[in-house]
């Protein structure tokens, strides 16, 4: 796939929990679930010596590696519309998806059903990628490990009481509403899962997880003079409703969200052209993850599809640019204990000083460029295959304040918050929509900006980075991630980053006045 979609904020995927709250609620806490309760005996009833036998069937033409993935997910979504309830929703997912791997190529089957005769038919669907029969991998023993625990969590978002969440949306609401009279709509979506996994390999690995995810979200339309402009803010991550004391209270993710739908009513066009852009911190990162982050996956490496291809050792970027993919975050959105082949999670330093070091792997990524696994192998759901993924990429701080940076602009462009766009994998060309945009004039942030969108070559603007400031920050929306049909939450950050000049297409007629 040559271009792709851009990365979706606010799209969450929902998941799964358990038959006992309680018992669930230790598990996520960090009690060990492998001691007492086994989710493969709790979710699956499915015994060792069954997925034996589905492994079994799985290489029985002759694949070198096998892996079973079992998930149990359960969803909980809540969406409060024109002061009032819209939708409850709350469900359940589960099923199993069996991989074959000879070489680089992937035989993958799931099944809904978890008997034995049905994930064996599965089992040999995935074998049929293979043909040589003549030589079998052994299975070996299977030996189980626990791993880390990254996302502990005080109050679980998906066993909390009902009226509490409605408690934290009515909260948002009003707090919106009453921001300013301008504001004529306010949407308000509090969405949270668990998901279980238990996987096994030929390889004898063995792992469980439970895996946490909220996402509360704020839209608002303010509307003056039959212009209408809207405002969206969200937050969350892989913890509880203890979020909302330690990070921000319902009403700050409102009062942000209508602050910005209020702000772009006085926002004005802007004059395409080449500008010098700086890019506030936070969720400019979206553009390091699509324009650079994607490239520096290793499939389309190994393919050499990428724009990176072959270039480690090699200078891609500016030397004040050092980049890193990181899942060992506690409570980020991008965070996992463990990726879904059973490899912990690293910091990788993807590019370092403006030299590429290296890319994200997964298990047949790797072995093709003869490293060790990064521990990015994710996947969507049971009923994917895994690939190399981001988790949570940033770029490290520099040595300038924002305010040193922004002195330096005479005139260029303040480019704070995006929405959507797109990228070409195989050259990195890109194009960002800003949701949140200034013109800096003077050294200064002055008036709003509409229409603005961000267009060139992400290698290529790597290199025209000029300052890079000392105020890395995190975002904190849901971010989820598109490729290859596949949705994950992932995280992202940077700091202050001045960039000599990129392409500013917009709306504005050159010379017509406002």
């Amino acid at each position: 796939m040559k271009r792709r979609d851009f990365i979706v904020k606010g799209a969450f995927a929902l998941g799964a929990v358990a038959t006992s709250d309680l018992w669930l609620s230790k598990i996520v806490a960090g009690e060990s679930a492998m001691l007492k309760n086994p989710l493969l005996d709790t979710y699956f009833q499915v015994s060792q010596e069954q997925i034996k036998k589905v492994l079994g069937a799985a290489l029985a033409k002759g694949a070198e590696f096998a892996d079973v993935f079992f998930e149990y997910r359960i969803t909980s979504n809540l969406s409060f519309e024109e002061d009032m309830v819209k939708s409850a929703r709350r469900g359940i997912v589960q099923g199993v998806g069996i991989r074959a791997v000879k070489g680089d190529q992937i035989g993958f089957a799931f099944s809904e059903e978890l008997t034995l005769e049905k994930m064996t038919e599965a089992a040999n669907a995935a074998a049929a990628i293979a043909s040589d029969n003549t030589t079998k991998a052994r299975i070996q023993p299977i030996g189980a490990f626990t791993p880390k625990n990254l996302y502990k969590i005080n109050e679980l978002a998906t066993t909390a009481d009902l009226n509490k969440k409605l408690e934290c949306i009515k909260e948002a609401n009003e707090a919106a509403k009453k921001y300013d009279p301008r504001i004529v709509r306010v949407n308000v979506g509090f969405n949270d899962e668990v998901k279980h996994i238990a996987y096994a390999n030929s390889d004898g690995v063995y792992w469980e997880d439970s895996q946490p995810m909220f996402m509360f979200q704020t839209v608002c339309i303010a509307e003056q003079n039959g212009r209408r402009e809207t405002g969206y803010t969200g937050g969350g991550g892989r913890i509880g409703l203890e979020y909302f004391n330690q990070k921000r209270k319902p009403s700050d993710i409102a009062k942000d969200a209508a602050r910005l739908a209020v702000l772009n009513l006085s926002a004005v066009e802007i004059e395409a052209g080449l500008q010098t852009v700086v890019l506030g911190n936070s969720d400019s990162a979206v553009l390091l993850h699509e324009a650079v982050g994607h490239g520096l996956e290793a499939d389309f490496n190994y393919k050499k599809l990428s724009n990176y291809s072959g270039r480690v050792g090699e200078k891609v970027a500016s030397e004040q640019c050092t980049v890193v993919d990181e899942g060992l975050f506690e409570n980020m959105r991008g965070t996992i204990n463990v990726d879904d082949e059973g490899n912990s999670p690293q910091s990788t330093v993807l590019i370092e000083n403006g030299i590429l070091r290296g890319y994200m792997n997964d298990r047949i990524s790797a072995k093709k460029l003869g490293v060790k696994s990064s521990g990015n192998g994710r996947r969507q759901a049971y009923n994917y295959p895994p690939m190399p993924r981001m988790t949570n990429t940033y770029l490290r701080n520099g040595k300038y304040s924002a305010e040193e940076i922004l002195q330096s602009v005479k005139k260029g462009i303040y480019a704070k918050g995006f929405t959507g766009g797109n990228v070409d994998i195989t050259k990195g060309d890109f194009t960002f929509s800003c949701s949140e945009a200034y013109l800096i004039e003077d050294g200064k942030i002055t008036t709003p900006v509409k229409g603005a969108t961000l267009v060139g070559n992400g290698p290529d603007v790597m290199t025209k980075v000029a300052m890079v400031g000392n105020d890395l920050k995190f975002t904190d929306g849901g971010w989820t991630c598109g490729k290859n049909g596949q949705m994950v939450p992932v995280g992202m950050g940077t700091p202050t980053v001045k960039v000599s000049e990129i392409t500013v297409g917009g709306t504005k007629v050159k010379g017509k006045a406002e």
